[in-house]
């Protein structure tokens, strides 16, 4: 399939990035249209000294490498690919970004210090990216330019909220940064044939 725009890639590789337990995974297999390749593993006694799980209660695994996922919006296919948000798997960062067109920065506000990492990592290596905030239940709510002053973010760049359990509100978040990255190639009614 061919996009209508001359310079529109016809498919784009994406990384869904943030801290531990933020939603990657959860993004990745509530958007993808094939099933999505996990690499989940059971947190154990081991890891107890090295990660921190005391903000994530009721977390019992964790990727050790990344996540695969596949849809396609408009006439783009997007590879998705969860990173790892432990510190300690932060080295397949490198290799995971090359190639990427862009990232959606997951983040929870109530503990927004998490993202600054994935934030430097973008910034560091001129990839651009979203920050997608997943709406978790008791998150504190704040304004855009709220976000954008916690993390220091350049006025341009997007703070879109989300539930990573939520297929559309994760093809939205999606669209938001291909938008961001190519221009908006994809109208509101090629965007709504999709819903």
């Amino acid at each position: 399939m061919r996009s209508s725009a001359p310079d529109a890639p016809d498919s784009v590789k994406i990384l869904i990035a943030g801290g531990f337990g933020v939603g990657k995974t959860t993004f990745v297999g509530s958007v993808s249209e094939v099933d999505p390749l996990s690499t989940e593993a059971p947190l154990t006694a081991a890891s107890e000294q090295v990660d921190d799980i005391s903000k994530v209660a009721g977390k019992t695994t964790t990727t050790v490498a990344m996540d695969f996922g596949r849809i396609t919006l408009d006439r783009i296919v997007l590879y998705l690919f969860g990173t790892p948000g432990q510190d300690r798997f932060w080295f397949m960062w490198d290799d995971l970004v090359r190639g990427a067109i862009g990232a959606i920065v997951l983040a929870d506000t109530r503990r927004i210090e998490d993202s600054f990492a994935a934030v430097d990592f973008f910034e560091e290596r001129a990839t651009p990216f979203i920050v997608g905030l997943n709406q978790f239940p008791d998150a504190f709510s704040y304004s855009d330019d709220a976000v954008r002053d916690s993390l220091e973010l350049r006025p341009d760049t997007p703070v879109v909220r989300l539930d990573a359990l939520d297929k559309k509100s994760c093809r939205d978040a999606l669209v938001a940064l291909i938008q961001h990255r190519l221009g908006p190639s994809m109208t509101t009614t090629e965007r709504a044939g999709h819903q």
